[in-house]
């Protein structure tokens, strides 16, 4: 194998998950500056009393914002549900920069012959904010397959075979990235090579594994 090769023959396509893998998100970069610092911190944090992480992953398996927006306001009240609509209109502001290193990656399978592909949990709703924030990710990749479209989410199999169907995807020449273990091992269960991603580094170690 070549001194700047990153992967080999034996891997025909990569597919890659969003946010953490190719876009670097936070949650708290929409809010900053709009709503105090320790509401937005209570919003942002693992345990967010607020429950947004929820709603959200309501809207990532195919619930219409307009529906979410009044179980929140059912649920949290006035002020908290426009703090959500805020959130949610305002998405593109949580996608600040992109991981370091993931255009140089993707282009460089591009490069070597290699499919590259996205699947991601996200609502369709706000994932329009990826490709207007950076186009070069929706000119790299040959396809994104998106749970809130399809109402299909990662780790359950059946997005992974809709994935392996539309791409025309060999599970043994295929490989998966997301920085969820659940995810990884949802990849696996369907026959594709999977690692967890933790930086570009890491993942080109994990392409070179497959060498032998």
């Amino acid at each position: 194998m070549g001194e700047n090769q990153t992967t080999n023959r034996a891997v025909s396509d990569v597919v890659f998950d969003f946010c953490g893998v190719l876009i670097d998100w936070q949650c708290h970069a929409a809010l900053d500056g709009v709503y105090p610092e320790q509401l937005v911190a209570d919003i942002c944090a693992d345990n967010d009393p607020y429950g947004f992480f929820h709603y959200e992953d309501l809207m990532d398996g195919g619930a219409d914002f307009a529906d979410v927006l009044e179980l929140v306001r059912a649920e949290q009240g006035d002020e908290i549900a426009e703090v959500y609509r805020y959130y949610i209109e305002h998405y593109g502001d949580a996608l600040p920069q992109l991981v370091d290193g993931a255009e140089e990656l993707l282009t460089e399978l591009c490069e070597q012959g290699v499919h590259v592909w996205g699947l991601t949990n996200w609502s369709a709703d706000t994932f329009h904010f990826a490709f207007e924030k950076y186009p070069q990710l929706q000119r790299l990749l040959s396809g994104t397959v998106v749970s809130g479209i399809e109402k299909l989410r990662k780790p359950n199999a059946d997005i992974y075979e809709l994935a392996q169907s539309r791409f025309n995807l060999e599970p043994q020449t295929t490989v998966f990235f997301d920085d969820t273990q659940r995810n990884v091992d949802g990849a696996k269960s369907v026959g594709w090579h999977a690692f967890r991603f933790s930086d570009v580094a890491q993942a080109r170690r994990d392409l070179l594994s497959l060498e032998h």
